[in-house]
């Protein structure tokens, strides 16, 4: 199989070499139209929207990923597997669970946990631990450095479970270090990984499972874009 897919209607050569990965449509939307120039929509299949612009003359594309490892899984694989992507910057939101975050920090994940059985799929005698790109992620750092932004670097958690039946189970990962809890980057990066790609996740704290804090859905659309800028600069910058 290669390009177009049964979920991407791009042709090969329409996405750049770096993506920007918002869970949301509606972000990929708002990112393009807000920060690229001469953005144009390359994938529309089921709403997920893809674009391809440039950001201060560099070629840049920005496409959703929809919610969810098994959503993420699909998009990064198509991506990086047909369409000759390199690197995936996940743009995304997370709820803070450490005390060392607060409401609307930006998140590095420098690895993921997950309860997610997706990477069984790899067939490995062990538990694989998903990681970041490392080149991306010392890029972020310095970057977020230059805009006079404090990332938080660290361990995510990233669950296949919304509404979880324990209450504390968040405490515990708390407990062992982890930073944040969110849905896709275990998936984005086991598929780096298996396709010799890159990537990284970047996540805004959009509620704190501590402390009950909480933006509400239009601020998640419109309100990230400090690490959306952190993203582009990120990827002008490799």
């Amino acid at each position: 199989m290669g390009a177009p897919t049964p979920h991407n209607s791009a042709k090969y050569g329409d996405f750049a070499k770096t993506v920007l990965m918002p869970g949301d449509p509606m972000r990929s939307e708002f990112t393009a139209k807000n920060f690229l120039s001469d953005a144009e929509l390359v994938n529309d299949v089921r709403g997920v929207k893809g674009y391809t612009g440039r950001y201060k003359g560099v070629t840049v594309s920005v496409m959703a990923s929809g919610m969810g490892m098994p959503s993420i899984g699909i998009y990064s694989h198509e991506l990086y597997s047909f369409y000759g992507v390199e690197n995936i910057i996940r743009i995304g939101s997370a709820g803070g669970i450490s005390d060392s975050v607060g409401l609307k920090d930006i998140v590095a994940a420098l690895s993921a946990c997950t309860d997610s059985n997706y990477l069984s799929k790899f067939d490995l005698d062990g538990t694989f631990a998903p990681t970041c790109d490392y080149r991306l992620l010392s890029t972020a750092e310095k970057t977020a450095e230059n805009m006079g932004i404090s990332l938080k670097i660290g361990s995510v958690f990233s669950t296949d479970i919304f509404y979880s039946s324990d209450p504390k189970s968040t405490d515990r990962w708390r407990d062992m270090g982890v930073l944040a809890v969110e849905m896709e980057t275990a998936a984005l990066y086991a598929n780096a990984a298996y396709f010799k790609k890159n990537a990284l996740t970047l996540c805004t704290i959009s509620d704190h499972l501590t402390t009950g804090e909480s933006l509400s859905s239009l601020e998640r659309e419109q309100g990230f874009g400090e690490m959306i800028t952190l993203a582009l600069e990120t990827a002008v910058n490799l």
